[in-house]
């Protein structure tokens, strides 16, 4: 199975580094099966930054990955009240820290970010957060969480992507 990772630099040997944007699922590697996904990526980094292009590195994992029993993996198969209680700990609590190695699940897109806010500022409820949620169609992302499960992925190449300029 093929894997995308969206950044400003091509990366041959994925790491678990320290950041100042936790992701939805932690602190990790992350990774989407939707190439267009990952395009997307990039076009928002090379916004932030400022920078001109960016690079989708290819990888590649054994097709049964999220069913290895060796490994602790946490699968959302959509964005309900687990997911969105999971990415609300991630987000909120800089100390929190989960112990899977992989979480697999429905990306946060600009909408949900939205939704977030407004519930994080207590302009909506709970309730009102997750009936915004079921109405998303939202890509999926992976997030290689230890060491031990980013040996899984294999470089395989890269592209690079030329950013529209604002």
């Amino acid at each position: 199975m093929k894997l995308y990772h969206g950044g400003l630099i091509e990366v041959k040997t994925p790491r678990i580094m320290a950041t100042d944007h936790i992701g939805d699922f932690g602190i990790g590697f992350y990774t989407t099966t939707d190439l267009e996904q990952a395009r997307r990526f990039v076009a928002t980094r090379c916004d932030r930054s400022r920078k001109p292009q960016g690079v989708i590195s290819y990888f590649e994992v054994p097709d049964d990955f999220l069913k290895m029993q060796e490994l602790k993996i946490r699968i959302f198969r959509k964005a309900d009240e687990a997911w969105a209680r999971f990415v609300e700990a991630n987000r909120r609590d800089v100390n929190y820290r989960h112990d899977y190695d992989i979480v697999y699940g429905p990306v946060a897109n600009d909408q949900v970010y939205a939704s977030f806010a407004l519930y994080e500022s207590a302009l909506i409820d709970f309730k009102e957060l997750l009936n915004r949620l079921k109405v998303r169609k939202l890509t999926d992302q992976v997030l290689f969480h230890t060491e031990r499960s980013l040996s899984l992925l294999k470089y395989v190449g890269s592209e690079v992507v030329q950013c529209p300029q604002k």
